[in-house]
């Protein structure tokens, strides 16, 4: 892999700089040297999807575990959406906005997000400090004040708690789910005196410990007090003053209460908003292969969903309420100010191919490349996968180079040291972390656990990865799993007198689109027509 003193002068100033031959998993062990070099400052990784950045993360973490990896993922909806995120993304994202504003961040760190999440605007930093409340056992709380912050601050009231932002009240008892706490805390009060605080286990609701005191901070991303709601009034208003005002989720926020998808209009809550950079301060980009692409995507389609929703505004919604949507730049970076944004920074962007000749580029090469795959054994017949993984392990050890076999799981880990001792590998051993592994001698074998799609080498290092030998994992669900964008993509395809197949209630002709309420909420659904 590239010398230290070579990542050192890719982020001594702002600029681009491409690293090639980085495939992934190579990625995630660069990004984590990376953030051992750069001077307290954090490295900030834009994957270009949520599976991605998942992956990217347990790279990181296997091959620099010393290194504090925060995460800050894209709202799981649509842009323009009548829903609102779930409140586990919501928490997670509030949680690491609060991390970086309070310097709660132990360097050497990275925090990694998505290319949906970049481009689009946070609340201000003095919104997300100013939204925390502070509790001491022993002394007197207002449990009103108390339930007031949590309904304002975007908690969400339920009978149990079970997620990162939910809290339950019975009785003198307060339990809360804390954006960013590994448990939910309970708060146990005398009258107003709170007179303990303990850690439970969500699931079996024993206590796992006490706790000396408690601060909370918002829940989402929407504050609801006197402020933020005369804010919001004001400038909605100004920005759909000729479309009229009367509709639910004027009428809503103007009453407090928290409507449905609010989220989409955070611009006006706020006098202005925010990047993730700026929680971020003086820090260096990392870009997934690819990331780029996605950015520009992500744009199109916001640009796309805006313009549906403008051209909806004269039409019927079958009494559902009109969706007023602002304008892309409100919400999100548009194209020039993320250009202008990203290059204030240094920018390693990570390819695994290198760079054609006479590239004008600033190019460095990690000289990384795909790992070998073994479909070609795993199709012959009578042939016997394992025993070319052997042969290939002692061609690797015999050209000098330390070689790891990256299991999906534990239990495919050892599956897999049991099989391969069989067949004469020689010293094969389980490993927990990249640093364990690669201090051993380059005579052994080490098994990890590693999520790979598929392996990488360098000049010095070989990972073969399960799916390599194996091929594609068959990941079993009880049914099966869709995404939003996959549903939006087929509907699409849709025209009104179509005639389309329903799976319970068989052929029907589809009209359209209905909006209709739902728990008090507008959903788009599609309105099919059956015979009589």
């Amino acid at each position: 892999m590239m010398k230290g003193v070579q990542l050192k002068s890719a982020i001594a100033s702002p600029g681009k700089v491409i690293v090639s031959g980085a495939p992934e998993g190579l990625d995630g062990r660069i990004v984590g040297e990376l953030a051992r070099i750069a001077n307290d400052r954090l490295v900030v990784h834009i994957a270009r999807d949520d599976q991605r950045a998942s992956m990217i993360s347990e790279a990181i973490a296997f091959f620099a575990p010393d290194v504090n990896i925060i995460q800050f993922p894209a709202w799981d909806c649509l842009p323009y959406d009548r829903v609102s995120p779930v409140a586990d993304i919501l928490a997670r994202r509030m949680s690491a906005l609060t991390q970086l504003i309070d310097g709660k961040v132990d360097n050497p760190a990275v925090l990694i997000t998505t290319a949906n999440a970049i481009v689009q605007k946070v609340p201000p930093r003095e919104v997300v400090r100013a939204a925390s409340f502070s509790a001491i056992p022993g002394n007197r709380v207002d449990t009103r004040h108390l339930q007031d912050y949590l309904a304002k601050n975007g908690f969400s009231r339920t009978g149990t708690v079970v997620d990162p932002g939910d809290f339950a009240i019975r009785g003198g008892i307060i339990d809360i789910y804390p954006p960013g706490n590994d448990q939910p805390v309970r708060l146990d009060f005398f009258g107003d005196t709170l007179e303990s605080i303990r850690s439970f286990d969500a699931r079996s609701q024993r206590t796992t410990g006490q706790l000396h005191s408690l601060k909370l901070d918002a829940a989402s991303e929407v504050l609801l007090n006197a402020e933020t709601v005369s804010r919001f009034r004001t400038s909605y208003t100004a920005q759909f003053s000729g479309t009229g005002l009367s509709d639910a989720v004027y009428e809503a926020v103007s009453a407090g209460r928290r409507y449905q998808g609010v989220e989409h209009w955070l611009a006006l809550f706020c006098e202005k908003l925010e990047t993730v950079l700026d929680y971020a301060g003086d820090c260096v980009l990392t870009m997934d292969h690819l990331a780029d692409e996605s950015i520009e995507a992500r744009k199109v389609q916001i640009e796309e969903y805006y313009q549906a929703r403008v051209e909806a505004l004269d039409k019927d919604t079958f009494g559902a309420p009109v969706y007023k949507p602002l304008p892309p730049e409100e919400m999100f970076l548009t194209r020039q100010a993320w250009s202008d944004l990203a290059a204030q920074y240094p920018v390693v962007a990570l390819t695994p191919f290198e760079a054609p000749d006479g590239s004008t580029l600033r190019v460095i090469s990690a000289q990384g490349r795909q790992g070998r795959s073994f479909a070609a054994e795993r199709a012959e017949q009578g042939g016997n996968v394992y025993d070319a993984v052997v042969d290939h392990v002692r061609v690797q050890q015999k050209n000098g180079k330390r070689v790891l076999l990256a299991a999906w799981t534990e239990g495919s880990r050892d599956r897999l040291l049991g099989i391969l001792k069989d067949h004469d590998l020689g010293l094969v051993v389980p490993a927990k972390a990249g640093p364990e592994a690669l201090k051993r001698s380059k005579d052994m074998v080490s098994v990890v656990v590693l999520g790979l799609e598929t392996g990488f080498e360098t000049d010095d290092l070989a990972v073969i990865g399960e799916q390599d030998i194996l091929g594609d994992r068959l990941v079993r669900r009880s049914k099966r799993q869709r995404k939003a964008s996959d549903f939006i993509s087929e509907l699409a395809s849709l025209n009104s007198g179509d005639l389309v197949v329903h799976v319970d209630h068989g052929i029907g002709r589809f009209e359209g689109l209905k909006v209709i309420d739902v728990q008090d909420a507008p959903h788009d659904c599609l309105f099919l027509q059956y015979h009589g």
